[in-house]
């Protein structure tokens, strides 16, 4: 079985990246250094997995699923849980930009998976985008979990915010619930969507009823 940094150096490699296996190696290291920073409760490197699991599982699905795949790297690089608005995803983006094209990616290439992690900022996507809809999907997989992982879910969400007092914790987090069951559809690609549209909607709403 790969282990993570060698499916960020098969990807690179796959979008076009000239570095040496060394070079790429250490940016893989260095990414995974972030998702193991200690604010992060729920953006670790299980979920990071757990996004290139799935974007793996439907690559088909996506004409560029290599870019897909740098996106999902790239899409938490910079994770603060104080962060305003879309800072966060403005921020990885940039850095994703960057990086890649250090590693020897090109320009319009970088700029492609930029655009894919913004995409994650709202998970709402244009027509004939696949590949930024199979981004938006494997990350949000979670909310289709059985009752068991949608608990660890939540739990480990609201560690990261254990910053913010409960009463503003809840009225924040039905918010972003409210969203998400406002879009069309959570799922975006026809698969994905028959798979995990209905339970995704139950769970959201169980814990809108739960006072979330």
């Amino acid at each position: 079985m790969e282990t993570l940094v060698e499916r960020f150096r098969a990807a690179a490699r796959a979008a076009g990246a000239t570095a040496e296996d060394t070079d790429l190696e250490a940016a893989a290291a260095y990414l995974l250094t972030r998702w193991s920073e200690p604010q992060r409760q729920y953006h670790t490197a299980d979920h990071l997995t757990a996004v290139l699991d799935v974007v793996d599982r439907f690559a088909g699905l996506a004409p560029h699923p290599e870019r897909v795949r740098l996106a999902a790297w790239m899409h938490d690089a910079v994770y603060d849980p104080r962060a305003l608005g879309d800072a966060n995803e403005r921020d990885s983006a940039e850095f994703a930009e960057g990086l890649l094209q250090t590693l020897g990616v090109a320009e319009d290439t970088a700029q492609e998976v930029a655009r894919l992690v913004s995409l994650t900022a709202g998970h709402a996507t244009g027509e004939d985008d696949p590949d930024g809809e199979l981004l938006c999907d494997a990350d949000l997989a979670v909310l289709a979990g059985d009752d068991d992982a949608y608990a660890e879910y939540t739990a480990k969400i609201r560690r990261e915010y254990a910053h913010v007092p409960d009463d503003d914790f809840k009225a924040g987090r039905a918010q972003v619930l409210k969203a998400l069951l406002e879009l069309p559809s959570i799922y975006r690609l026809a698969p994905l969507r028959e798979q995990w549209e209905a339970k995704a909607r139950a769970n959201l709403e169980n814990e809108l009823k739960r006072g979330a």
